[in-house]
């Protein structure tokens, strides 16, 4: 039987690497994004392409569909698709704040109850959903994605229970620092909502150590956090959480042994690092 998997925020980063990774392992992969231009290599690897915006119902219900016509079933759910928007939480609209709930959180929510009868009916399944350390620790400017990364690990604590009955695994992967273009979306959303308000002088000494952090020694290729993913959606009891690159691990000890005033002053000291 083929085994099949979706894996959004396909065309680039971690997406990308993970349906490379899952291809090989032997899945019949839907690679979903909105910018379909952008994953033709994955189609020529033998990848099915699907348009998915994570902002418009119908393009979710459209995605879950197409699966459940042709293959009619799903044995891994990959929710990887996000965005990073940064800025004082003074400074950014509220309609902003919404639309990165709707990518980051209800989008991938919208998918899991959509998908959820095809593992059901299969007895088994595996959802994946990527979060972030940054769910786990707060940094200045970050308000938002880091509200969405906090939720979206709450939402999978409560839907893990909620499964067990099925067989259905819940599995959070948390990343650190990688080599992607979210950083770069991260320091021109943080440079536009703030970079001249005044929150200025700090937003932009901040903006600047997320250009570091994606270049520097500390950040994994995004294959690093593919092959995580792929050896915890065959595990027979896989883990609920996997640190995966970029100091995952030390940055998520950190969080748990440090009192909250120390964590802020650490990380105010970082953000504001002259680079």
């Amino acid at each position: 039987m083929d085994r099949t998997a979706l894996v959004t925020g396909a065309s680039s980063g971690i997406g990308e690497a993970t349906v490379k990774r899952l291809m090989a392992d032997g899945y019949i992969v839907y690679a979903a994004a909105r910018r379909i231009d952008r994953m033709a290599g994955l189609a020529s690897a033998g990848a099915r392409l699907i348009t998915l915006d994570l902002t418009d119902d119908a393009s979710i219900v459209a995605a879950a569909e197409r699966i459940q016509s042709e293959t009619g079933r799903l044995d891994v759910l990959v929710n990887n698709a996000g965005y990073g928007s940064y800025g004082a939480l003074e400074d950014v609209p509220l309609e902003e704040g919404r639309r990165q709930f709707e990518v980051n959180l209800f989008g991938a929510a919208r998918l899991i109850q959509l998908t959820l009868p095809m593992m059901r009916s299969q007895k088994s399944g595996k959802i994946v959903n990527v979060t972030s350390i940054g769910g786990k620790s707060g940094e200045p400017f970050g308000a938002w994605y880091h509200a969405t990364k906090y939720a979206l690990e709450g939402l999978s604590d409560c839907l893990r229970m909620e499964l067990i009955p099925f067989g259905i695994d819940v599995i959070v992967i948390e990343p650190g620092a990688i080599r992607t273009e979210w950083g770069g979306i991260a320091h021109e959303s943080l440079l536009r909502m703030s970079g001249e308000s005044a929150y200025a002088p700090y937003a932009r000494r901040h903006a600047k150590m997320h250009e570091w952090a994606g270049t520097s020694n500390l950040a994994s290729e995004p294959v690093v956090v593919a092959d995580i993913i792929a050896t915890s959606v065959t595990a027979r009891r896989p883990r609920t959480r996997y640190p995966a690159g970029g100091g995952a691990r030390w940055f998520l000890l950190i969080g748990r042994l440090l009192p909250d005033r120390m964590q802020d002053r650490l990380m105010w000291r970082m953000s504001q690092q002259e680079r």
